[in-house]
């Protein structure tokens, strides 16, 4: 899949969210890379061939009246696609697998934790 449709597939991923669920989202981009980088990596303790997406940033519950008061870098969701792609083996399945990411990636926004972000994602199945 090109980088293109991919970003593509991120976005109406995105644009399919609820409303009540976009209209709390604010500061945040979402950048599609090949890989992470090893120090990205490194972070959360993996190798860059295992990490499929990461949320970077200051999580909605822990943002204070302080927030955006001075200059703020956004927030940053990365999708890694040649990880994506390499647990994917039809297209379709492979735009799944983007959702899947991208809602795992938001669920750390919005302060989830990796198990509650686990089991909510188990639910919507």
């Amino acid at each position: 899949m090109s980088r293109k449709e991919f970003e593509d597939c991120a976005q109406e991923a995105f644009d399919a969210l609820p409303s009540m669920f976009q209209e709390k989202i604010e500061n945040v981009q979402i950048v599609v890379e090949d890989y992470p980088s090893a120090a990205l990596a490194g972070q959360v303790g993996t190798d860059k061939y295992s990490l499929l997406g990461l949320y970077t940033g200051v999580p909605l519950p822990h943002r204070n009246t302080w927030y955006g008061t001075s200059p703020t870098v956004p927030d940053t969701i990365h999708l890694f696609q040649k990880n994506i792609e390499a647990q994917c083996s039809s297209r379709g399945e492979l735009r799944s697998r983007i959702t899947e990411v991208l809602l795992h990636e938001l669920g750390h926004y919005f302060g989830m934790n990796e198990e509650e972000v686990r089991r909510a994602l188990n639910e919507l199945d």
